[in-house]
């Protein structure tokens, strides 16, 4: 084991979470070191491929799937610096008053202990620091005024703007997406080019991903990105009050030690509770922060509602960005849809490609041979879709556990559990029939819905925010400086104010894609979470400057080409889908996470191909 320098701030993972925080440490003067499991991406390592893409979505260690609707993670985290945000879809949508206060409307879910007034302040300055693309101002018929976006609205295409004459129809206003993305040159980027390849990384910058952004400035200020080094523990004194420092591997498999004044957890939503739950000693025979009981429960997520269209003309669906051009807060409220209850957040205007994520031929999973060669050539030039993203009420029966089975470094796998209640289901068929609505009167040829299984996307949850510790894992705000028993929480950000158990002294929680827990509280509210997650941080920051002095799973053997012996695989494949449970640990899905297929994507390609 290396002799490693003691620093202020051990952050671990340096994705859009971690990134905030080291910019903000190490601009304070703080010795700085950003721990990675994954590779250290640079723009210039970005290829706009679907098969490349596949590099920087989640490896390591697999995650074991349950419930009615398990979780499909291939596209929740990232492999490597940048982290979710390298490949995310820079949508920038903003929570609104009601999310905040759904206990006290319709004694539902839980009230956050902060407002909307509380995080408004922070959407303008992360729109300002890493360049945001709308119109304030259109969006106003929906929430408080702000301050202006320092861009103008993207560009747009005939594959948004075909669907604006049947959501008028509907009566359903739509306004100009806020993205980030560069619509102009800003700070030294360059703008937007349209080709539509953002959900694999953009090689120019134009995309506000944490290379360009956030982690860019930290490594200016002095922090040390340190890749391929996988956090198994959070390690803590004799007394169990004060972090020390973590455990980690390096790329040898080598365990090291980092000691730190100050430990960041900045992992995905689901890693940032595994690792809590695996630091448990003597002092914490549960688990760090989990006094409670709760670190890993209320885990949510969003589904999406899809309508997909084929017109009778070119709508260009190979330009655009893989971001909104178009979005409505028109069925945002709790109570939008008969008989369902959650929000619910409209989108239109994407660029698809042939495969992956929301690709063509994904389009029609029930199609073969000739008869997906004649739509493939149909959809080529007149596919387009829209999208509803739905809001799950948090149940603190969905969550993440460690299991019995561990994984190269000794560290326990964990299981993932979760099921959509009959509310989210109401609003997601309710999302579906009105898009369906939607596009014939549009002016679709053909209209269908995504009606297989329903989705789970945006992972949220698992360290639930709350006014004390016997509800909670964080706290709204983040450790006061007197009080040296804070945890942090959430995914963007959820600083909570508030003594947490005695657990540790000195860790802050993030979980860099999942809203701050208890599912975010009150709830996966329908917007996708970027926008509070930043902005969050942000606001976690001005606490963070005064109290800073106080806390692959390394996968070898990635290979460049794909195994050849998938059809040998079938048998164990079949045997995986018994029942409820999805397992990973398969030789199917191993060979998958040794290659470059993604697992989000192999396990319905290959399940369609070879099934």
């Amino acid at each position: 084991m290396a002799a490693h320098e003691k620093v202020d701030v051990a952050i671990v993972g340096a994705g859009a979470s971690g990134s905030v925080f080291a910019a903000v440490m190490a601009g304070q003067g703080k010795k700085v070191v950003i721990l990675e499991q994954g590779p250290d991406w640079q723009l210039k390592d970005l290829i706009s491929s679907d098969i490349w893409g596949r590099r920087v979505k989640p490896a390591g260690g697999p995650f074991i799937l349950e419930g009615k609707h398990p979780v499909s993670y291939g596209n929740q985290g990232g492999w490597g610096v940048g982290g979710a945000a390298l490949h995310y879809f820079a949508n920038f949508p903003r929570l609104l008053p009601n999310d905040f206060r759904i206990k006290s409307e319709h004694n539902r879910a839980h009230d956050w202990p902060i407002a909307y007034e509380d995080v408004a302040p922070y959407y303008d300055k992360v729109a300002r620091e890493v360049g945001v693309s709308g119109d304030a101002k259109a969006e106003e018929i929906w929430r408080p005024a702000g301050e202006p976006y320092p861009m103008p609205p993207m560009k747009t295409f005939r594959n948004g703007d075909i669907w604006l004459k049947g959501f008028e129809a509907a009566g359903i206003r739509m306004v100009p997406a806020p993205v980030g993305m560069n619509s102009v040159a800003f700070k030294g980027r360059p703008a937007c080019i349209y080709d539509g390849w953002c959900h694999v990384g953009c090689p120019i910058g134009a995309l506000a991903n944490p290379l360009v952004t956030y982690l860019g400035d930290a490594r200016k200020a002095g922090a040390e990105v340190r890749p391929f080094s996988t956090v198994t523990r959070v390690l803590t004194n004799d007394t169990g009050a004060r972090v020390t420092g973590v455990e980690y591997y390096d790329r040898s498999g080598e365990r090291q030690v980092q000691e730190a004044s100050a430990v960041v957890l900045a992992a995905w939503a689901a890693q940032n509770p595994r690792i809590m739950l695996n630091s448990a000693s003597g002092k914490h025979a549960n688990g760090l922060a989990n006094a409670s009981g709760l670190v890993g429960k209320y885990l949510m997520t969003h589904f999406g509602s899809s309508t997909f269209a084929i017109f009778d003309e070119d709508v260009e669906n190979h330009m655009g960005t893989t971001g909104a051009q178009y979005m409505s807060y028109e069925r945002y409220g709790k109570t939008s849809h008969k008989d369902a209850f959650g929000s619910t957040f409209i989108v239109a205007g994407f660029a698809l490609k042939t495969n992956d994520l929301g690709g063509i031929a994904n389009a029609r999973l029930d199609l073969f041979g000739p008869d997906l060669d004649a739509f493939m050539r149909r959809a080529a030039r007149g596919l387009t879709r829209i999208n509803a993203f739905g809001e799950e009420m948090p149940n603190i029966e969905n969550r993440v556990e460690l299991i019995a089975d561990k994984d190269a470094f000794g560290m326990p796998l964990a299981r993932m559990t979760h099921t959509y209640d009959k509310d989210a289901e109401a609003v997601w068929n309710a999302n579906l029939d009105e898009g369906v609505k939607v596009a014939r009167a549009a002016g679709a040829k053909e209209v269908w819905a995504a009606r297989g299984a329903m989705p789970t996307i945006h992972l949220m949850g698992g360290t639930i925010m709350g006014t004390d510790a016997g509800n909670s894992v964080v706290n709204s705000y983040g450790p006061d400086p007197r009080d040296c028993q804070s945890v942090r929480g959430g995914t963007r950000d959820f600083r909570h104010r508030r003594r947490l158990q005695p657990d540790l002294h000195h860790l802050r929680l993030v979980a860099a894609r999942g809203r701050a827990s208890c599912g975010q509280l009150e709830g996966g509210r329908g917007v996708t979470p970027t926008a509070e997650h930043l902005s969050l941080r942000c606001r976690r920051r001005r606490a963070t400057k005064e109290s800073s002095n106080s806390a692959e799973e390394w996968c070898p053997g990635r290979s460049s080409t794909y195994p050849a012996y998938f059809s040998n695989l079938i048998p164990s494949y079949k045997r995986s889908m018994a029942g409820d449970r999805i397992s990973y640990q398969n030789p199917l899905f191993q060979a998958a996470q040794q290659s470059d297929m993604a697992l989000s994507t192999n396990f319905f390609l290959i399940h369609k191909i070879y099934l």
